[in-house]
């Protein structure tokens, strides 16, 4: 368990978040190898080959965006992944992208990938909602 205090991470915190994203990154990366096989079996143009309606077409045009929504979800995640490893082996894991404070082990801890402190992430998530209004 990865202790919660405050302040820069230690070589072995850092070497337990580098071994869980490690593994993440396999898990991801086989998790997006099986859905574009489970995709690649169920090819859409068999779906559409089997549609009677314009209901069941809709239907089929659904599927197919789900497939391709969960890939891309995955790797979007792999990215995310590959980034804090990218950081681990720059030394800067562990510190806010905006402000370069630590950010708390509680955080990384809930979210592993996290590059930004809580503040200045939840500052950055109101201004992106504020500029989409």
């Amino acid at each position: 368990m990865v202790d919660k205090a405050a302040g820069p991470l230690s070589e072995h915190q850092i070497d337990e978040f580098k071994h869980r994203l490690e593994i993440r990154l396999g898990e991801l990366r086989e998790e997006v190898k099986q859905e574009l096989l489970n995709y690649d079996q169920e090819k859409y143009s068999d779906i559409a080959g089997r549609v009677h309606d314009a209901g069941d077409e809709s239907v089929a045009d659904l599927l197919a965006d789900v497939n391709l929504a969960i890939i891309d979800h995955h790797i979007n995640d792999i990215r995310d992944v590959e980034r804090s490893l990218n950081r681990i082996r720059d030394r800067t894991y562990g510190v806010c992208v905006s402000c370069q404070e630590p950010i708390v082990a509680a955080r990384l801890e809930a979210y592993p990938t996290a590059s930004r402190c809580h503040q200045c992430q939840s500052r950055r998530e109101q201004n992106q909602r504020g500029s989409s209004m």
